[in-house]
């Protein structure tokens, strides 16, 4: 079987394309994002495509189309607070928020920040966010713990998953004790 290059260009293109279709005018989930969003909210079965305002993926456990499989929402601290910068600027953190209002898990995804070992990077640091409360201080040296020698890059990780978590809470859970 002889592939002429015009038939060849033409399958590449057709495979190139099939690998971006779009889900409901949204870009599916690839598949690093999607290990990283497996990361931030272990136990979820899928997640949607990103849906737009307020920037979130919504996370399931069983099937999207049943009712009560909604488990929550993750989200890239970027998207929500821009303005927030770390020692050597922004720090993208990928946030799991549960619809109880609970951080499931926080994934530092890229930053210049200085220091390797002594900063976010450990797993200690992205650890001790889990099943904390959004409405709690997230207060470096008092419910966050401090790292020596990374004390902004703490505080701008503590600050941003607290902001962008309080921004999805109030645009996307009910509040407690409301019934709607």
């Amino acid at each position: 079987m002889r592939i002429t290059n015009m038939k060849f260009t033409v399958l590449i293109l057709v495979l190139a394309l099939g690998a971006f279709v779009v889900v409901n005018g949204q870009a599916p989930v690839d598949g690093k994002l999607l290990g990283q969003l497996k990361q931030a909210f272990p136990g979820a079965t899928s997640f949607s495509a990103k849906q737009t305002e307020p920037p979130h993926f919504k996370v399931y456990t069983g099937d999207p189309k049943a009712p009560g499989s909604l488990a929550g929402f993750a989200f890239f601290t970027t998207e929500l607070t821009p303005l927030e910068r770390g020692y050597d600027g922004p720090i993208r953190v990928l946030v799991g928020l549960n619809t109880r209002g609970l951080v499931t898990g926080i994934v530092v995804v890229e930053h210049k920040e200085p220091y390797g070992d002594f900063s976010i990077d450990t797993r200690g640091f992205s650890e001790q966010f889990r099943n904390k409360d959004i409405r709690d201080a997230f207060k470096v040296g008092s419910d966050i713990d401090a790292i020596s020698r990374a004390t902004i890059s703490v505080s701008t990780v503590a600050r941003s998953v607290r902001n962008s978590g309080r921004r999805i809470a109030r645009a996307l859970l009910t509040p407690p004790g409301n019934t709607q």
